[in-house]
């Protein structure tokens, strides 16, 4: 139990550090940021339901209005960016990408990692993403869609990332992957 909640504080961790890499901000409001990976390395390391709890608390902390956020945002006012359907997806996307993991067991856990994060942080989470982004710009799904896929190459980028630095962990220190753990 104590191990759990050190280790979703620090991936809840992660994710506020990997904000410190500068942001790109597109056009229409919603930053490229290193923080999605910190989101798959929660499914891929911690499981669903760690992964899932250790965004969630990083949005609660966001919420009560720490900058944690890439570009130092932070309050309830990221809850109502273009970028909401993503910061809502967070913990969904670490959930699906976890659950793909624990159950996956048969192929290298590089290959399985990175394509839970594909699924999961990129597939899932652009679910969400467009959805949020069409409701705060008031566009259609299919604009909202088209405005999204200036992420896609660096998101598959961060799902490759994420597969090699989770089957590493695995490698050495083999107790602290918790979606594999027996």
């Amino acid at each position: 139990m104590e191990r759990n909640v050190v280790m979703i504080a620090l991936f809840a961790a992660l994710i506020a550090v990997l904000g410190l890499i500068p942001k790109i901000t597109l056009g229409f409001g919603v930053p490229i940021t290193a923080q999605t990976l910190g989101v798959m390395l929660c499914g891929t390391v911690l499981g669903a339901r760690r992964g899932a709890l250790a965004c969630l608390l990083f949005l609660l902390l966001v919420a009560i209005g720490l900058p944690l956020l890439s570009g130092g945002r932070g309050g309830l006012g990221a809850f109502v960016s273009p970028s909401v359907g993503f910061l809502v997806g967070w913990p969904v996307a670490a959930f699906v990408t976890g659950w793909i993991v624990e159950r996956w067991r048969g192929a290298p856990l590089t290959l399985v990692a990175g394509l839970a994060s594909v699924i999961g942080g990129i597939v899932v989470l652009y679910g969400f993403g467009v959805v949020g982004m069409a409701l705060m710009l008031e566009k259609s799904l299919v604009e909202a869609a088209a405005l999204v896929t200036a992420f896609i190459p660096g998101d598959v980028l961060k799902a490759a990332i994420a597969g090699m630095l989770t089957a590493a962990l695995a490698k050495a220190r083999p107790a602290s992957v918790l979606s594999r753990a027996a």
